[in-house]
């Protein structure tokens, strides 16, 4: 599911190099001053499962003595929480280690770790030939995390990459790290069975497990008395999700969850990603429609039109089962309900009528926005092992651009049929242009410019829609 947080203001308007980059997003620790000896900077590198764990990594280490910060010079402690979905990621992460044992040379006392998908892959480089860190620590290992900080307090390096069939955290209390106090993430499950070829999630971390679906519920809960109004539900394929108690007296499935969540309260609303075509059913859309509060926007990878190609990606669907969960979409939920996707140009053996399925699958589906990337072979995977990178990189660069062309045609087409309609939109903070101006969403997730006037931050707001951009809608509140 590495796909990065959705921001309208940089989806559709990029060129062929910054779509292949855009999986590396970047969030950094808070400050926190509740006068704790040591002082913890997390830097969180691709998906929003990343900075979900990232908050779990500070609550767990809040517990072992340390505060957070958000400036790198004051840490006694530096993990950088990594992404290994594109090679660019793994760029990123090295070039920062680099700037980091810089600063190391200044600051000898300075821990510096890495975590998530890159720990297990990179464990040995990193530690014993390059010797770029003090300790490396996996997704599912993160409990362990202050014994480990004391082992390299003693002088030792430290590992545990081990990866579990049982850890889900249910039990932690995130710290809210890099919410805007208005959306938060709750994490619902962990892992992944399907083995895309192109993907290592399901190296990195591990076989699929859900958590209890109390424990979803009461962390939602927990958001809406601090003051919450929107929850993202977490997984790497949400649908999938399915819990039993142990008894074996209780079932849930995700649908189910869902209304269990969207139950806690009218006014929170209810998002979450990733699906996955095979598994979203009738049922999750049926759930949708049921309640206004459940946000009418799905994000659905389809990676390729091309049925060949999704075969060899092991997709397990092909182009005629992606059309009918679409169909379905439209059906259950109407044309209104907004439809995100991830496309991968240049995949191996990829020929240009094969691409051309990807376009006209555009054209099928008119998305509401995309993720769209060039090929990135990835080391470990199946599709390294056993598949040639055989599409040169002008060729993946000009299919990706024609892609991305594609795309934003239909992004503004979307957009502009909300012109003269009124979207119920949740502010989420300033505008990043101005501070006369606030931004927020609507339940499609898409971003809405609106006059400050006198709202704030957490309000509700009528807007009357009165342009639009390929990225970002404008509008006049309704008073």
């Amino acid at each position: 599911m590495h796909a990065p947080i959705l921001d309208l203001d940089f989806i559709d308007s990029r060129t062929p190099d910054e779509a292949a980059a855009a999986s590396c997003d970047t969030k950094v620790s808070v400050d926190t001053f509740t006068g704790r000896s040591r002082k913890l900077y997390i830097e969180s590198y691709g998906c929003q499962m990343n900075f979900s764990d990232s908050e779990i990594v500070s609550s767990i280490l809040f517990e072992a003595g340390f505060d957070t910060t958000s400036d790198v010079k004051q840490a006694d402690l530096v993990l950088l929480n990594t992404c290994s979905i594109r090679e660019k990621a793994e760029t990123t992460v090295r070039h920062r280690l680099l700037q980091l044992q810089h600063m190391k040379k200044k600051r000898p006392g300075m821990m510096v770790g890495v975590l998530g998908c890159m720990a297990e892959r990179l464990k040995k480089n990193l530690l014993e030939e390059e010797k770029m860190v003090d300790l490396v620590v996996g997704p599912d290992a993160y409990r362990d995390l202050p014994s480990l900080i004391n082992e390299v307090d003693s002088g030792q390096k430290a590992v545990n990459v081990l990866l579990s069939r049982e850890e889900t955290y249910a039990d932690i209390n995130p710290i809210r790290l890099n919410s805007n106090g208005v959306s938060a993430f709750v994490s619902i499950m962990r892992g992944c069975d399907n083995m895309c070829s192109f993907c290592v999630v399901p190296f990195t971390r591990g076989r699929e497990r859900s958590r209890d679906a109390h424990s979803v519920v009461r962390e939602a809960e927990e958001l809406v008395k601090n003051g919450y109004k929107e929850v993202t539900l977490l997984g790497q394929n949400v649908d999938s999700y399915k819990w039993t108690s142990a008894d074996g007296a209780e079932h849930v499935n995700f649908a189910q969850l869902l209304e269990r969540v969207a139950l806690i309260s009218p006014d929170l609303r209810v998002r979450f990603s990733t699906s996955h075509p095979k598994d979203i059913t009738d049922e999750v859309l049926y759930t949708m429609k049921k309640y206004d509060n459940i946000c009418k926007y799905i994000h659905l990878p389809a990676q390729s039109g091309n049925s060949r190609i999704l075969d060899l990606m092991n997709r397990t669907y092909d182009r005629n089962w992606y059309i009918d969960r679409v169909d379905a979409i439209r059906r259950i939920l109407g044309d209104e309900c907004a439809i995100s996707t991830d496309m991968i140009s240049g995949f191996c053996t990829e020929t240009e009528e094969e691409h051309k399925d990807t376009l006209t699958l555009i054209d099928y589906v008119q998305y509401d926005y995309a993720y769209m990337f060039f090929y990135s072979e990835r080391p470990g995977t199946l599709a390294a092992r056993k598949l040639e990178d055989d599409i040169p990189l002008e060729v993946k660069k000009r299919r990706l651009q024609e892609v991305i062309d594609l795309q934003r045609s239909y992004s503004l087409i979307r957009n502009e049929k909300t012109v003269g309609t009124v979207q119920k939109v949740l502010l989420e903070g300033f505008s990043k242009r101005s501070q006369e101006m606030l931004s927020g969403r609507d339940d499609k997730n898409r971003m809405v410019i609106i006059p400050k006037m006198d709202f704030k931050k957490g309000d509700y707001v009528n807007v009357l829609i009165t342009g639009c951009s390929v990225g970002t809608l404008f509008g006049e509140p309704i008073l």
